[in-house]
């Protein structure tokens, strides 16, 4: 039974891409089971032909198994639904489906102007295989002004993240998207941040939605996925081409695991996001804190965009504290419920240390950053489903040991 368009989101992740009924028995699972496969077969060459002619006209027609069965499109059908796009295509990472977005929509001789607050391995896509291919990008302030002045003739797509990667900066994406459409771009947004639950680029002007459903979506850390996300069929055809041209396919397993990862994505996330406040609050209170770095948070410098634009929040967040290098990494030697490592939006907590040289690029530390954080170290914190007075209590203990 098809979900009716007007349903609330929580509403809508429970009823997209659930398994059919058998029409033969009236009956069937709930959840979609994972449809392994690498071939497909047809009843009669009239019905290949009709497959072919569909996936001719850009229709998701499953020919072979690398395009994927009903586990597949099920996952594709319900991150359309949240990112409010009309075709999603999935890839094997976050950073696979980034890859394949910025393939499909540019050539050799092209440009591509990037937020300098996005996700640093874009960087090293840009430096290892984009460049040789003969695709510019230049990392500028995501601003009117700056991305005026290094606009070229051969600019062809505005790539941004919002909230950045790092210090977790809100981006004026509908002004910014304006500002492309006006001048022929289009426009590509990561919303790993927001999952198409708390954010939905496509809703505020982007053109392409890339998601890395490794996170928040997945939930549970024990997959690798991506996808990317538009609406306008022009865009559908080019992501859809270089998508089978480039092979990219995901296991019916793992997309089977995003789809039950979705079902709790908005308890989840809203957990995560209001553990994330708790421990903002303690953290304000800190002599060594000298700057939060977390949209939802009253003091932060992007709060009033994340006011209009977002839907809610998560656990992310960024803390600069008043510790040297070698005391910052006390602090996280000492934690005994944060894991240490680069991933977020699965039930746990964990803790990184962000590197200043990693900022220093194309001026970005000094953008951001006042002499106190200079002279100190940030952290970035994935607050997790734990409890938030466990979590205090655990970085209490730590600033302890980092002090002594």
């Amino acid at each position: 039974m098809p979900v009716p368009p007007d349903v609330r989101i929580d509403t809508l992740l429970q009823h997209t891409g659930q398994a059919p009924l058998d029409p033969a028995t009236g009956s069937g699972p709930v959840a979609m089971p994972s449809m392994r496969t690498s071939t497909v077969r047809f009843a009669d060459m009239d019905a290949l032909d009709r497959a072919q002619a569909a996936k001719a006209r850009g229709e998701r027609v499953p020919t072979y198994g690398r395009v994927g069965l009903q586990t597949h499109e099920s996952l594709e059908t319900l991150l359309c639904r949240l990112e409010g796009g009309s075709r999603a295509f999935l890839a094997p990472s976050g950073m696979a489906a980034i890859s394949m977005a910025l393939m499909a929509l540019v050539g050799q001789g092209d440009d591509v102007l990037a937020a300098d607050c996005v996700y640093g391995p874009v960087r090293f896509l840009h430096k290892t295989v984009l460049s040789r291919m003969g695709v510019g990008m230049d990392f500028v302030r995501p601003t009117v002004a700056a991305l005026q002045a290094a606009l070229r003739p051969e600019t062809r797509v505005l790539y941004l993240e919002s909230p950045g990667s790092l210090l977790m900066e809100m981006l004026d994406l509908p002004e910014l998207a304006r500002w492309a459409h006006d001048r022929g771009l289009v426009v590509v947004a990561d919303n790993t941040w927001g999952s198409g639950y708390v954010y939905q680029p496509l809703a505020l002007g982007a053109d392409v939605s890339v998601v890395a459903v490794t996170k928040y979506v997945g939930g549970h850390s024990d997959l690798m996925l991506g996808a990317a996300v538009a609406r306008d069929e022009t865009l559908n055809r080019r992501l859809g081409d270089t998508h089978y041209a480039l092979g990219s396919t995901v296991s019916a397993d793992d997309a089977w695991l995003a789809l039950r990862g979705a079902r709790t994505l908005g308890l989840r996330m809203r957990q995560s996001a209001e553990h994330a406040l708790e421990v903002c609050r303690w953290l304000a209170a800190r002599p060594e804190v000298s700057r939060l770095f977390h949209p939802a948070w009253p003091d932060d410098p992007g709060h009033m965009l994340w006011r209009r634009d977002a839907l809610g929040s998560n656990g992310m967040l960024s803390v600069a504290v008043d510790l040297d290098r070698a005391g910052a990494r006390r602090l996280i030697d000492a934690l005994r419920l944060f894991g240490i490592g680069y991933s977020w939006g699965g039930y746990e907590s964990l803790i990184t240390q962000v590197e200043s040289g990693a900022l220093d690029t194309h001026g970005y530390w000094d953008e951001h950053a006042d002499a106190r954080m200079r002279a100190g170290s940030v952290l970035r914190l994935h607050i997790g489903l734990e409890d938030p007075r466990d979590l205090i209590a655990d970085l209490d203990q730590a600033f302890v040991h980092a002090l002594a």
